[in-house]
């Protein structure tokens, strides 16, 4: 199959490392990192990169995301499958599954993630060598308010502003997702000098790379992954399925 991979850069060293095992060709598109921030208007940005994959022929349009804040909710398929991992962010694609996540989840409340994107891609200053210069076009939560406001103006960079603020205030501790790509100990420690710094437990879990692998691979069974036939949207439902294709 000739597929095309649309995908958060937070995934970039997992799906290089991914890809080459593909049996089909893969052609990739890495969308920075801020668009998560978008929340429900991430689709503005996701829904033209999918309309022009839908005129070039592929197979399939392979989505590196998950349902993301409902970010992904309201993409429309045209001409071309759209396949979309389930689940409910990119720590359950970190994780191999949205199981492995909601285990991790239940018996560590509070706890923020970080994985060698996140590291790579969110932290100024550090950053080990970005492979994308779109790594420091950032809408997250590290920016400072005079950058907030400087972009979305004064009661929105400040509104912005608060909410990072207030929702890391929420957080005991800090665990970084271990995917075995190139430079995880370097990636490693600058997590743990962000749980240090602001005062959080810090623990390390072994990731998966079994979702994304299975995602390239063409192995999309029903219980992992959602193929959106050709007309369909996608929508997000309140169950264990986390979306379907109506």
């Amino acid at each position: 199959m000739r597929l095309k991979l649309i995908v958060c850069q937070v995934l970039t060293r997992e799906v290089n490392q991914v890809i080459p095992g593909s049996p089909h060709s893969v052609d990739t598109e890495i969308l920075p990192m801020g668009l998560h921030d978008l929340g429900v208007t991430m689709g503005s940005q996701l829904q033209p990169r999918i309309d022009a994959a839908d005129e070039c022929g592929y197979d399939a349009i392979l989505l590196g995301y998950a349902l993301c804040g409902r970010g992904t909710e309201g993409l429309r398929a045209g001409k071309t499958q759209i396949v979309i991992p389930r689940a409910h962010d990119c720590i359950g694609l970190l994780m191999g599954s949205r199981l492995s996540y909601k285990t991790y989840f239940d018996s560590h409340p509070g706890v923020y993630f970080r994985s060698p994107g996140w590291v790579e891609f969110q932290t100024p200053g550090q950053a080990l060598e970005p492979a994308y210069p779109s790594a420091q076009d950032k809408i997250g939560e590290r920016r400072s308010l005079e950058e907030l406001v400087a972009q979305y103006g004064e009661e929105n960079g400040n509104y912005l502003f608060e909410q990072f603020r207030a929702f890391r205030q929420n957080y005991t501790g800090l665990t970084y997702i271990s995917t075995g790509v190139e430079s995880e100990e370097n990636f490693r420690t600058l997590a743990r000098a962000e749980a240090e710094k602001c005062g959080w437990n810090f623990d390390v879990v072994q990731g998966s790379l079994t979702l994304m692998e299975r995602l390239v691979s063409g192995d999309w069974d029903e219980a992992d992954f959602l193929v959106v036939p050709p007309g369909a949207t996608v929508l997000a439902t309140m169950n264990e399925s986390i979306m379907v294709a109506l």
